[in-house]
């Protein structure tokens, strides 16, 4: 169900400002659709799409145990909206013109304000999956890319296409596609800025599921419901034990793990002696 300002659903604020940003909520449970809303322009993505995520996320922290991010329409994004590179630019956003002419301190700010709307999906200790069908293009490709798991229809294609702007990967997609897929093949998706249709996306591990376009939200629920049948709690531990495995020691790995399941087995010892 659409929510907006029901018991243990998103306040109507933010709902109100998701719907603005060409964004929709629906909330059930513990699970967390954000729906990229806007077909009619393929999704295109502002300045205030990307507030709008980083505000839900924000949200999503304490609310959901899983979140979905899918789109509505042919395409999951078409990346971002291309009135941006015009003269007159986004109404009521500074266009890249505007952006060039900033302060570098002021620049750096504003471009990590809108990075907020990306590492929220990844660095939240909700499980996010991204359901990608058409094009996720530029930004939506950074944004499938923030998700922990993607799962695509068989019409997905991918580009990053900043390179043939003049632009770089700047939304938190560089760091995770090289996770995704190793450096190399990082650096001829970039470079090339070509597409990866969904056959090779699924072959190099940039998906991890490929599905009918037309069982792509089957796909996701099933996938979000095996999550959601396990303890949050112990759900979230692990991803947190998971997302830190590569920056840590072998010494630092086996502490944080020790660390973790102490917390769980006295948080199991505690359940077990409220229900005796």
């Amino acid at each position: 169900m659409t929510v907006g300002g029901a018991a243990g659903s998103p306040p109507a604020a933010l709902a109100a400002q998701a719907v603005a940003s060409g964004l929709r909520l629906e909330f059930t449970g513990r699970q967390l659709d954000v729906v990229l809303a806007a077909p009619e322009r393929r999704n295109a993505q502002t300045p205030g799409t990307w507030r709008a995520l980083a505000a839900v996320g924000a949200w999503a922290r304490e609310a959901a145990d899983v979140v979905v991010v899918r789109a509505e329409g042919p395409s999951f994004s078409a990346g971002l909206d291309r009135r941006a590179f015009s003269p007159e630019g986004i109404p009521g956003e500074p266009g890249l013109f505007q952006l060039a002419a900033l302060a570098p301190d002021e620049l750096d700010a504003t471009i990590a304000s809108y990075q907020a709307g990306f590492t929220v999906w990844s660095d939240g200790p909700f499980v996010s999956v991204a359901a990608v069908q058409g094009h996720a293009v530029g930004a939506g490709f950074q944004l499938a890319l923030a998700c922990d798991v993607r799962i695509a229809a068989d019409d997905a294609r991918f580009a990053m296409r900043e390179p043939a702007l003049g632009l770089v990967p700047d939304l938190g997609g560089t760091g995770a596609l090289v996770d995704a897929v190793g450096y190399a093949r990082a650096v001829d998706i970039c470079a090339t800025a070509r597409w990866v249709h969904a056959q090779e996306a699924m072959s190099i591990g940039l998906v991890q599921a490929l599905v009918p376009a037309d069982h792509l939200a089957a796909a996701a629920d099933q996938l979000a419901a095996a999550v959601l049948a396990n303890p949050g709690a112990a759900v979230r531990a692990t991803k947190s034990l998971l997302r830190g495995a590569s920056r840590r020691t072998t010494v630092e790995r086996t502490a944080a793990e020790r660390l973790a399941q102490g917390e769980r087995l006295r948080a199991l010892a505690r359940e077990a002696a409220a229900g005796s």
